[in-house]
């Protein structure tokens, strides 16, 4: 503490005495401050050594303060291509739920939406709306899987604003070849890579009058310790980037002869189209008038009409004229116009002497065929020596 004396009316002798005062004060008032900080040897300090019952009251409050602040889990947002009410999802969901490990959160089609492709909707109002899934934060889209993923991931719908890996399945019906491009449950799960975030794909090879929910079942339990590995693996950092994994499970998935990583095929289900009258079909009849109506009135509150909407007012004063052959038959006048229903359904078909490293055929002959699907294909070489690798150590990690 420095102290200072005003000098200009006191004698020199007075003012040395009270400097000596001073000084020899604050030494006595220091050497005491010392001795009360350090405590005599042999002393007990308890600052420097705490009595057992306050190290209990520090790991108590530690463990106190540590429960108010509970580690958050890891986030594992699902979605597929068959509906929210799909048994796979659900199956699927409920499993993850109950793991306990991970915030489980949904956003899936309203509807089947199973071949829509990576279609998105755009200049179309969506909407979404909360559903109850086993414990799940869930909610159901009007729109595709890929609006689904979209929506989700872009924090508009929820909180979080990615989850640690997506999952789209366990969809009924297999992605293979070629149909991976018309496949929802693969876009889905496509868009989720676009967006940065691991993804899976997980269908069940599906047999009609054969295949039953108990075998969705057992695909979720088959895929369960892939998923495990997925998640550990990602957060470590060791799990496959630059692409996402396409899971075909054989249909007798409790019987399968173990995972493999193949190749796409070439393989696709033709395509068969077939006529189809409105009178045994009346919802699409009842579809192609709303649609219609809501053509003419876009066009009607269009300023700029074009002239494909002004031929469309048109249209609305002519007489339709159903049919259902393929070719039309007869002429018709001016003032009709012509109208067909059409139908598509997938046929399966045998493909034989494919590659056994081919997706089609590691299905076929049971094993449960992992795919990976890359946005960039000239490395795919690469990319299936990767995934090879990872699944190695992965599986073996979990068993």
């Amino acid at each position: 503490m420095a102290t200072s004396v005003r000098n200009n009316f006191m004698p020199q002798s007075l003012i040395a005495n009270l400097q000596q005062v001073l000084i020899s004060r604050n030494d006595a008032v220091e050497g005491k401050i010392q001795r009360e900080e350090v405590p005599p040897t042999g002393a007990p300090c308890s600052s420097l050594s705490p009595s057992p019952a306050s190290v209990g009251d520090v790991s108590k409050s530690k463990t106190v303060e540590e429960n108010d602040y509970p580690k958050t889990k890891p986030v594992v947002f699902v979605t597929n291509g068959e509906g929210v009410e799909s048994p796979g999802l659900t199956l699927l969901v409920q499993a993850l739920v109950r793991d306990a490990r991970f915030d489980v959160h949904v956003c899936a089609p309203q509807s089947d939406r199973s071949v829509s492709g990576h279609s998105v909707t755009t200049r179309e109002t969506l909407s979404a709306c909360s559903v109850e899934i086993s414990g799940a934060t869930a909610f159901e889209v009007t729109g595709t899987p890929a609006d689904c993923v979209s929506l989700a991931l872009s924090g508009a719908l929820f909180s979080w604003s990615k989850p640690v890996l997506v999952i789209s399945g366990v969809n009924r019906g297999s992605s293979c070849g070629h149909n991976m491009f018309y496949s929802g449950a693969v876009a889905g799960a496509r868009e989720a890579l676009i967006c940065g975030v691991p993804s899976l794909c997980i269908s069940l090879n599906w047999k009609k009058d054969v295949s039953c929910e108990s075998d969705l079942k057992d695909a979720v339990n088959v895929s369960l310790p892939l998923i495990h590995a997925a998640l550990r693996d990602i957060e470590k950092g060791t799990f496959p980037k630059s692409c996402l994994l396409n899971v075909e499970i054989p249909s007798r998935s409790s019987t399968n002869k173990g995972f493999k990583v193949t190749r796409q095929s070439l393989w696709r289900s033709s395509l068969s189209w077939r006529a189809v009258s409105a009178n045994r079909h009346p919802s699409a009849g009842h579809f192609m008038s709303n649609q219609q109506s809501l053509g003419i009135k876009l066009a009607q509150l269009s300023r700029d009409a074009s002239a494909a909407g002004a031929a469309r007012r048109l249209n609305s004063h002519r007489k339709n004229v159903e049919i259902e052959s393929v070719g039309v038959a007869g002429n018709f006048s001016p003032q009709q116009t012509v109208k067909k229903y059409f139908r598509l359904e997938f046929v399966e078909k045998e493909q034989e002497n494919v590659d056994e490293d081919l997706d089609y055929r590691a299905l076929e002959d049971g094993f449960v065929a992992i795919t990976p699907l890359s946005l960039n294909p000239t490395n795919w070489f690469e990319i299936q020596s990767l995934v090879s690798n990872w699944l190695a150590v992965a599986l073996a990690n979990e068993q």
